[in-house]
């Protein structure tokens, strides 16, 4: 049997930020709000946000179950999204899965000058949690 993209399977998204010259200390409080506030109401299976201060680069890595709950994540987080914006640029966006049309409409609305995109089709994976992990070790 060959694996096939459903609608459902999982979407992993790596967005890459520049962060402002002297805006280290307020994106690291910015998006460690935004973090906080998809822990406790976003529909993210993961999300993971590491930053290089010599570089300023962030590198967010965001997991979700499906298209549905980037659209849910975009509706709840929008003011969060707006104030880590305030201080960094998008230089890449990576789309790992298959959005369905609604995302990739979402993606095009927004202003892309500069920004690398990618978007590649899900071939196989699973994930599985940290405790599913350390009882079948």
């Amino acid at each position: 049997m060959s694996p096939q993209s459903t609608p459902s399977e999982p979407l992993l998204l790596h967005n890459t930020m520049r962060i402002m010259e002297g805006h280290l200390d307020e994106y690291k409080h910015a998006v460690t709000r935004a973090v906080e506030f998809v822990q406790q109401h976003g529909p993210q299976l993961m999300v993971q946000v590491f930053i290089d201060d010599d570089e300023l680069l962030a590198h967010s890595f965001q997991l979700y179950p499906d298209s549905a709950a980037i659209l849910r994540h975009w509706e709840l987080s929008d003011p969060y999204i707006h104030e880590v914006m305030r201080h960094c640029t998008v230089e890449r966006l990576e789309m790992y899965g298959e959005p369905d049309q609604s995302v990739t409409q979402g993606q095009a609305s927004v202003a892309t000058d500069g920004i690398t995109r990618v978007t590649a089709g899900h071939h196989i994976g699973f994930v599985r949690t940290s405790q599913e992990a350390a009882t079948d070790a």
